[in-house]
């Protein structure tokens, strides 16, 4: 899991199967100074994020079985939305 900072939308008029009423979000990469780690990616989000949150994402075959279909074109997911954090 990574986190990253939702930094825009992608809206699309045609989509694979398995893509369906999914929402998708621009997110980059971060560090814990909020610095860019990595290029930026998209990701599918069900749970509501917006733009300038943190937030939680998976990629690769964990994201695609929370979407509940083991073949669906889905690379990234944002499974959760970050409140806070703290490190030692």
């Amino acid at each position: 899991m990574l986190i990253a900072k939702v930094i825009g939308n992608v809206w699309t008029t045609q989509k694979e199967s398995g893509m369906d009423h999914l929402k998708l979000l621009i997110v980059q990469p971060v560090n814990l100074q909020e610095k860019k780690q990595e290029d930026a990616l998209v990701a599918v989000d069900r749970i509501g994020a917006g733009t300038g949150e943190l937030v939680i994402i998976t990629q690769g075959s964990p994201a695609q079985r929370l979407m509940g279909d083991q073949n669906a074109p889905i690379d990234a997911a944002v499974v959760g939305i970050v409140d806070s954090y703290e490190t030692t």
